[in-house]
């Protein structure tokens, strides 16, 4: 009799727990336009029916996608077709950021794209040092090496030298890199921040959303940006004994002018985030006048966009491509309208390059891509495997435009994390980023495809299907 009570109360129980998680997934993906994956969708609601007491605080902890829904005056921009643009890629990708609610294309100048770490580190070097207002910092882990140690006693520098400097630094990448000196730098007067950091923020369902972006800015003026983290690898290496770390092949560039003063825009909407302040008036930027000559846009995506930004641009320049599509990033697990896009493109003609590493960092992402590999050569693509790993990040088509940044073609840049891109839409620029992809395309080897066996197409197959929701 006691046992059958318990087990109502318990089935009861059950049930209140799989309504009200119910309850609160339509809501939640309702109020946020969360617009799921079809697989991440199926596995959060069978988790919920099935075993809610697990589901639902794990939902509660990594379940939101989406922070912002669409901005109401979005629509009333979405007819406006930029007069700058002549070629229907670089067309419709600014025609795309208007409606999507990104910033105008703005001029740039003196952009230069780092042939390999040692520039990249010289360039750094020098926009620090050359800083005599502000100096902001955004990086996904701060390393504790010899490139970590350089860069923050510059840093420390700066702000003894009179430079308010404010670095941000992600609440779980701040781990991955030996966690940096934050006492050291508060003594030296740099405000530091960590970005939703996972044991003290209050900011629940927002733990597996992390910020991926990398820039630093100098007085508003200079834009330091692209795939490498502050730590050795990223750059030189670390050659002492102990730590032994190899450098890897990296993208990163640096530039000015307006384009210095979106990326100021964004770094403020990240800290008045992390610090949960509003952003300052005077941080606003208001739309720009009609630019000309070298054309730039920053492209941010994540959780505090409504829509998938980089995806979008991705998608609609496969679509509306002529000629080439060049790509290399360090994971290629993207999802099904990504893959399909490119695939299309290479079967009408278009020269599709990608560009990966043969063994990354991350063998779960290495294991996983073969499957998707396979499609684009089977379509008419061509997969080049780079000897060393690869950490670049750029995806270039036609001559009409170039984005460069810290996304990769996975579906955790692309749908999870808060990344941060830059669009090139003059010729020039462009040309340089093809370059530089060409290059370490010509130092790689084609990817041969070959059949799976039953097992191995199993694993995939189930690794991809959970692959979006890690």
């Amino acid at each position: 009799m006691l046992f059958d009570l318990i087990r109502r109360h318990w089935e009861i129980l059950d049930a209140l727990l799989v309504a009200v998680g119910l309850v609160i997934y339509v809501a939640a993906s309702h109020s946020l336009h969360q617009r799921r994956h079809p697989s991440a969708a199926i596995a959060w609601v069978m988790g919920i029916l099935l075993v809610p007491y697990l589901t639902l605080p794990l939902y509660l902890a990594f379940g939101s996608r989406k922070l912002a829904a669409p901005h109401p005056a979005q629509g009333a921009r979405r007819a406006a077709v930029p007069a700058s643009a002549t070629h229907a890629t670089a067309a419709r990708a600014q025609q795309l950021g208007v409606a999507m609610g990104l910033p105008d294309p703005v001029a740039y100048g003196e952009l230069i794209i780092h042939e390999d770490g040692t520039q990249a580190l010289n360039a750094l070097r020098r926009i620090i040092d050359g800083a005599s207002r502000t100096l902001e910092v955004c990086t996904f882990l701060f390393g504790r090496d010899v490139l970590g140690d350089e860069i923050a006693e510059r840093l420390k520098q700066r702000a003894r030298a009179g430079v308010r400097v404010r670095l941000m630094i992600d609440g779980i990448g701040i781990y991955l890199g030996g966690y940096p000196d934050l006492k050291g730098f508060a003594e030296a007067g740099i405000e530091v921040v960590r970005f939703v950091p996972p044991f003290r923020s209050p900011k629940r369902g927002r733990t597996n959303l992390r910020n991926h972006r990398k820039m630093l800015i100098a007085d508003g003026l200079h834009l330091w940006c692209g795939g490498r983290n502050l730590a050795a690898e990223y750059f030189e290496g670390d050659p002492r004994p102990i730590l032994g770390r190899k450098p890897w092949v990296d993208l990163s560039f640096d530039l000015s002018g307006q384009i210095a003063g979106q990326a100021l825009q964004q770094f403020e909407e990240d800290w008045a985030f992390a610090v949960e302040q509003a952003v300052p008036e005077s941080a606003i930027l208001q739309s720009a006048a009609s630019a000309s000559g070298a054309l730039a846009q920053l492209v941010a995506s994540g959780p505090d966009r409504p829509d998938d930004t980089i995806l979008t641009l991705l998608v609609s320049g496969c679509f509306t491509s002529q000629k080439r599509i060049l790509a290399v990033t360090p994971y290629f697990v993207p999802d099904t309208s990504l893959l399909t896009a490119l695939s299309l493109a290479a079967r009408r003609g278009i020269d599709v390059d990608l560009v990966l590493p043969a063994r990354s960092n991350h063998r779960l992402a290495d294991f996983a891509r073969h499957r998707l590999l396979r499609d684009l050569v089977t379509a008419g693509g061509r997969v080049w495997m780079h000897p060393r790993m690869i950490h670049a990040k750029a995806v270039v088509i036609d001559d009409e435009l170039a984005l460069a940044g810290s996304a990769n073609l996975d579906g955790r840049s692309l749908f999870l994390n808060y990344e941060m891109m830059v669009a090139f839409y003059d010729r020039k620029g462009v040309r340089g980023f093809a370059r530089w992809i060409d290059a370490r395309r010509q130092e790689a080897q084609p990817y041969v495809a070959r059949p799976p066996g039953m097992l191995r197409e199993l694993a995939e197959g189930l690794l991809l299907w959970l692959a979006f929701q890690l």
